[in-house]
């Protein structure tokens, strides 16, 4: 089943492409959706089972089926209670609030609309965290497969602690399939590059977006990938909104490096397609670490309108002038900026994100830039402080 939700269906009529969603929804009553959207537990000792208790509650997007509960390593998961707010009027099943033994598998879990017409399957499982021991983390890419949902568009995992593969990297690939669902996979943002520094590598391209993009005023998307989520319904509503920066982390970051190839293209054109003959495109690629609660403990994520500026980032690092390199590949090797003091406790219990940003344009979230702009990345590494 489609991951795109009953939500999208104004935006879709307005710009006319009710034929690319297939989702919970036909074009009659509210009550044929069949979401999750939101899913939490109770415990009664939190520290027994979570870190801290931004943990507990999880907002479930729209392209999201699998749901995954992060505890302690040596958290009691054989009787497992999740409970979870779907769209109004459907049902779930098993029912919410059920326990059940998630120490070795997954567990499905059915929603069926009101009407029952529609059903959709989600898997809710429990990540018992296994910390980083190296203090080097390493992203080489070799981890990617087609899309799920469509097979049209590239994504990429990363390895876990224990050797398995996450869902940490996401793109704008999927905004980029609501016009374009009949490009090939190497015709989108971003997709593999088979000859990297050493291996397989990413391949960032800027492109055109389609009349439906030209027509909303994002007449660009810009190839990107990031450690989050992609969330499409912000895609289409608040564009800023959509790229949901950073997952939680644990070690203190100190160095950040890799390297990349960059290739401008011209002409440089702005949100409206007017051409600035002055201005030459640049890439972009940092990392930031920030805080991810507010004053009073709620939970809170950067977007592409903050991650760079909010008052909760801690520490950047940043590769600057990302400009022509004449087709060789450039190491970088950047240090952290600290612009406040690590927490040890906080930093153990999940308190901060952290994110890694690569795109081909730089001013891409504006919609600016210049289509054919090109970016390679490969053999990307992260260099934490050596716990004593």
């Amino acid at each position: 089943m489609s991951f795109f939700h009953h939500k999208v269906v104004v935006i879709v009529a307005l710009t006319t492409v009710t034929t690319i969603f297939t989702s919970c929804f036909k074009e009659e009553p509210l009550n044929a959706e069949c979401d999750i959207e939101k899913a939490w537990v109770h415990v009664d000792d939190l520290d027994a089972s979570f870190y801290n208790a931004n943990d507990t509650l999880i907002n479930v997007l729209s392209n999201e089926d699998k749901i995954v509960f992060t505890m302690r390593d040596d958290a009691d998961v054989t009787a497992f209670a999740p409970q979870f707010t779907i769209t109004p009027g459907a049902t779930i099943s098993p029912a919410s609030g059920s326990a059940h033994d998630f120490s070795n598998d997954p567990v499905t879990y059915t929603v069926t609309s009101q009407d029952g017409k529609w059903s959709r399957t989600y898997t809710v499982s429990c990540n018992r965290m296994a910390r980083y021991t190296t203090s080097v983390i390493d992203f080489d890419f070799e981890h990617f497969e087609l899309d799920k949902d469509y097979h049209k568009f590239y994504v990429w995992h990363n390895t876990l602690p224990d050797g398995t593969l996450g869902d940490d990297w996401a793109t704008g690939n999927y905004g980029f399939y609501i016009a374009n669902r009949n490009s090939a996979p190497n015709d989108y943002p971003t997709f593999v590059l088979d000859n990297g520094y050493d291996g397989h590598g990413v391949q960032f391209v800027t492109r055109y977006a389609g009349s439906l993009g030209a027509g909303m005023g994002k007449p660009i998307a810009a190839g990107n990938l990031f450690l989050g989520k992609f969330n499409i319904i912000s895609a289409i509503l608040q564009p800023l909104k959509a790229t949901e920066f950073g997952i939680p982390f644990t070690q203190k970051p100190v160095k950040f490096s890799g390297y990349y190839q960059y290739s401008p293209s011209s002409p440089f054109t702005d949100k409206n397609m007017k051409e600035h003959p002055d201005r030459i495109d640049a890439g972009d690629i940092y990392s930031v670490l920030y805080i991810n609660h507010d004053r009073n403990g709620n939970p809170l994520v950067l977007y592409g309108d903050n991650i760079l500026t909010s008052e909760n980032i801690v520490a950047v690092a940043r590769v600057n002038n990302v400009n022509e390199t004449n087709g060789q590949w450039v190491p970088f090797d950047i240090e952290y900026e600290y612009k406040k003091e690590i927490n040890p406790d906080m930093l153990a219990n999940r308190g901060y994100n952290l994110t890694i940003v690569f795109s081909s344009s730089i001013d891409g979230a504006s919609f600016e830039g210049a289509i054919g702009s090109t970016l390679k990345v490969d053999k990307v590494r992260l260099t934490c402080e050596e716990k004593e």
